[in-house]
């Protein structure tokens, strides 16, 4: 005999219908948008309406995520190559032409090192023991562990993952409900973090491809440690900005928390002392932190670094991976990031992309006569241009060259600019925009009405502290 469906059921059916409904919707949007514009009777040089068309049917299926995200990638290269849009070396030229797909290839690894080897949870639990009962250092706490990570573990998602499973392990044994307002602060804390340090540092998909668009496209050189101090006045206000709100809007039911401090340690004795995964782990990442920050100096490529450790991390013997845990590895991230360079490559090619960039930017120019007045029409622009297309990812691979030649042309600084276009996409008043806020929202502690809260504070309060930084804080550090 089958049980009634409840209320929840229903609502998650109804969900999931819905979400179905939309991806056949883009699907079917996507495949007729193709000929459509590819046979409209336009303006254009021939081979750039074509690119045109792949470029659309390609962003659609992104946007509506009919089917995942890399294979929309490859179909799109596929179909620039099949249809003789451009040569085998253009269409899949993301992947032989640029080292962006190598770093984040060689980021991952050395983050599944981190995280397999147990040296992230190691030091989550090892700073949060330090802390003591108090709400709100423990809220600090988390805040600067998720900062740390970020280095250590350069992918959103999976940080955020293994922090908040920690924070709802420590409520469990405050005995705090999950729909708490400690619960909610702790949680929001660590997702909406998670997206600011992945602007901040030059560790997550949407920064490393941004930090390669702006290499090839804009011809300036952009080092890891470069971005570090570019952003660091950004990423140490966030951390107090964070904090602060999250002690605002959702003030703690109780500001002491006994107990917790010996569920931490506890867990942390459980760990047992560092094995011998944990100290190659923490060798190579400190490897890894060490060159990535001296490259301005021995100008080895991040790139190179980041896929010499994290190949060194699966030799026997001085490594740390193995053939089971490669197979958790992600690489359709890297199959995305390959495609979506592989297809501004085409549109550069073709010339495609001037003609996007003369849409896009016609109507701002009038309005842009520097670096400081680009700040504010571009954090906008960008911010306008991220709800329509959902993922990081795809927005920077789309826009991030058109900015570039806008900059060009213009004789501005593709440097300023595309620090402001990278940084303005961390603007987010909708789940939908970030694999991060997805990953966190999975716990159930929080809904939307959160997020476009606390979306719409930083929105705002970020914007503000880049008008500040571009002016008088980039030109010391050589930026204008």
């Amino acid at each position: 005999m089958t049980s009634a469906p409840t209320p929840e059921n229903q609502s998650e059916t109804s969900t999931v219908f819905r979400g179905n409904k939309a991806k056949t919707a883009g699907a079917i949007l996507g495949i007729i948008a193709l000929p459509l514009i590819w046979f409209a009777p336009l303006p254009l040089e021939p081979r750039a309406q074509h690119a045109l068309a792949v470029t659309v049917f390609m962003v659609i299926f992104w946007v509506s995520e009919a089917i995942p995200h890399a294979i929309t990638g490859l179909v799109g290269c596929w179909l620039f190559w099949a249809l003789k849009v451009a040569p085998i070396q253009s269409a899949f030229g993301g992947f032989s032409r640029s080292e962006a797909p190598w770093f984040l290839l060689g980021a991952l690894l050395i983050g599944l090192m981190v995280t397999e080897s147990g040296l992230a949870k190691r030091l989550a639990f090892s700073i949060l023991s330090l802390v003591g009962s108090s709400f709100s250092r423990i809220l600090m706490a988390f805040i600067v562990t998720n900062l740390i990570l970020t280095v250590l573990v350069p992918a959103g998602p999976p940080r955020v993952i293994l922090l908040c499973s920690i924070v709802l392990g420590a409520l469990a044994s405050f005995g705090v409900d999950q729909k708490s307002n400690i619960a909610k602060a702790l949680v929001i804390a660590v997702t909406f973090s998670a997206t600011l340090n992945d602007k901040t540092i030059l560790a997550s998909t949407p920064a490393i491809l941004a930090r390669s668009l702006m290499i090839e496209h804009g011809h300036v050189a952009v080092y890891w440690s470069q971005w570090l101090i570019a952003y660091a006045p950004l990423g140490i206000a966030n951390i107090f900005l964070i904090w602060w709100l999250m002690m605002r809007l959702y003030p703690p039911e109780r500001k002491e928390l006994p107990g917790g401090q010996s569920y931490l340690r506890e867990q942390l004795e459980l760990l047992g002392p560092w094995n011998a995964q944990e100290k190659r782990a923490a060798f190579w990442t400190v490897v890894a932190v060490g060159l990535w920050a001296t490259d301005r100096i021995h100008g080895i490529s991040p790139a190179v670094i980041g896929l010499g450790i994290g190949l060194a991390a699966t030799l026997p013997g001085i490594g740390v991976l193995t053939m089971g845990d490669m197979k958790k590895l992600n690489f359709f991230i890297v199959l995305f990031m390959g495609t979506a360079l592989s297809m501004a490559e085409v549109l550069r090619e073709t010339g495609a992309v001037k003609i996007l960039s003369d849409s896009l930017f016609q109507f701002i120019t009038p309005l842009i006569h520097n670096t400081n007045d680009s700040t504010a029409v571009l954090y906008w622009a960008a911010f306008a241009v991220h709800l329509v297309l959902a993922s990081e990812t795809s927005m920077i691979s789309v826009s991030m060259p058109l900015v570039m030649n806008f900059a060009l042309v213009n004789e501005l600084n593709p440097l300023a600019l595309g620090f402001v276009w990278s940084f303005a996409t961390g603007g987010k008043l909708f789940i939908y925009q970030s694999l991060v806020l997805i990953a966190g929202h999975t716990f159930g502690v929080y809904d939307a009405r959160d997020i476009l809260k606390v979306g719409a504070f930083f929105l705002f309060a970020e914007w503000f502290l880049l008008l500040l930084i571009v002016p008088l804080y980039w030109p010391l550090i050589g930026i204008r």
